[in-house]
């Protein structure tokens, strides 16, 4: 019997239901049709600290702040797909994303410093993007795509795809381009046959 792709969904949007939330949302409901383990992580529901550079993680690789961080960690770091849904917040992810990233410093010092080899050797993990922008500036994902592509980087996943849409603001305007569900949707379903 095949193992079932296990998928973590990172909303990083602090309005619930909102145009990157609903196209999370499709991909999971894709990728669970597929016979993909899916979980959510609701950022903004977390409590956790910035990181506060003081290189505590530097000999271990351990973040020494002790928050809800410590579970998102390993989940992180089992996750066969990670899919980051943010929209734009002027030209960047929301805070709440960028905190989370930030916090995976930790993990980037095991990889990088450490040179801890990865627990999940020999499989390769991928990630994808979902982000929505109101406004529709020729370069609004640009300095996004370096971020989000490092914080997969840092966790040992391949950016796999995006999913990205511009002058879409307000809430629930998504469903007025029902191709664009469509497609997260799609993209669900072809992300659980690819481990």
């Amino acid at each position: 019997m095949r193992k079932k792709v296990k998928v973590l969904g990172l909303f990083g949007s602090p309005r619930r239901g909102g145009n990157t939330d609903l196209l999370l949302e499709e991909m999971l409901k894709g990728a669970k049709e597929k016979g993909a383990q899916i979980e959510r992580i609701i950022i903004s529901e977390l409590k956790f600290s910035p990181c506060i550079e003081c290189h505590g993680c530097d000999e271990t690789g351990e973040c020494v702040l002790h928050d809800h961080m410590e579970k998102v960690y390993p989940k992180l770091l089992e996750a066969d797909w990670i899919i980051l849904a943010s929209p734009i917040f002027f030209y960047g992810i929301t805070a709440w994303t960028k905190a989370l990233i930030d916090r995976v410093q930790s993990l980037w010092v095991r990889k990088y410093r450490l040179k801890v080899p990865p627990e999940h050797q020999g499989r390769r993990r991928k990630g994808f993007f979902i982000s929505v922008g109101a406004t529709k500036g020729a370069r609004l994902f640009d300095g996004v795509m370096l971020t989000v592509k490092y914080f997969f980087d840092a966790l040992d996943v391949d950016l796999a795809g995006q999913l990205l849409f511009k002058g879409v603001e307000g809430k629930g305007d998504i469903r007025n381009h029902p191709a664009a569900l469509r497609e997260a949707f799609e993209a669900g379903k072809a992300l659980a046959n690819k481990p």
